[in-house]
């Protein structure tokens, strides 16, 4: 059956491809050779080529002489990349990668927020603040409350000026998506104003160990609601 990707057909094709890859459809069955690809989505060798190679440089795909194109493990994947991270949360809602998602971010945005607070500039405290105001104004209905959530934590990142810090803009933009929606619909509510304000609050007033706490505590809020400890 041929399948219609749109004006890309080399970025469609990597998109079907590695989906069904991360959602485990070659779990139990070997990857399709070359020829097969250009027959069942009616694309051309170039194109599936391009694709193949495309999910290879995530960690996705491996070749061996004489056995072809292979799915490699899932410890191979390149786990930031947004891609593979956007396909994984689209399987089954998995717990277990939401904590793990967001035990990463405890060991990164508290740091980036306490480097905020230290070498912001006047313009990324003011992306910061924006970012607020933009969730306070989600509040009353008059923006997207993840848009906003999102962009408040990807300007605290930028404002590190660390840049290895900012390269988690993409993967934390991808990831939160579902990591808000779960815990806002687990909590009943959007995300928790006073706290963000806190962490703004910190940054502004150039107060590193106080950033990094509200950040941490934030943090820690959500992987609580993620993973409540046991009842005693």
């Amino acid at each position: 059956m041929q399948q219609t990707f749109g004006r890309n057909l080399t970025y469609g094709l990597h998109e079907t491809l590695g989906r069904a890859i991360v959602v485990g459809d070659y779990v139990d069955r070997s990857f399709p050779n070359e020829a097969d690809i250009v027959r069942e989505h009616g694309v051309s060798r170039s194109v599936t080529r391009e694709a193949v190679k495309m999910l290879a440089a995530k960690g996705l795909l491996g070749a061996r002489p004489k056995q072809g194109t292979f799915v490699r493990p899932q410890e191979a994947w390149n786990l930031l990349d947004p891609d593979v991270l956007r396909w994984l949360l689209e399987r089954e809602a998995s717990i277990d990668l939401l904590r793990h998602f967001n035990e990463l971010r405890v060991g990164v945005e508290p740091e980036a927020a306490a480097l905020a607070a230290r070498c912001a500039s006047t313009e990324q405290q003011a992306a910061i603040s924006a970012g607020l105001v933009r969730m306070v104004a989600a509040e009353r209905g008059e923006d997207d409350t993840l848009d906003a959530d999102i962009a408040f934590h990807v300007a605290v990142l930028r404002a590190s000026n660390n840049p290895f810090f900012a390269q988690f803009r993409d993967m934390v933009s991808t990831a939160l998506r579902t990591s808000i929606r779960f815990t806002n619909r687990i909590a009943g509510r959007s995300a928790n104003i006073a706290e963000h304000t806190a962490v703004r609050d910190a940054i502004l007033a150039g107060d590193a160990a106080a950033a990094h706490a509200a950040m941490r505590a934030l943090i820690v809020n959500v992987l609580t609601l993620i993973d409540p400890p046991a009842k005693p």
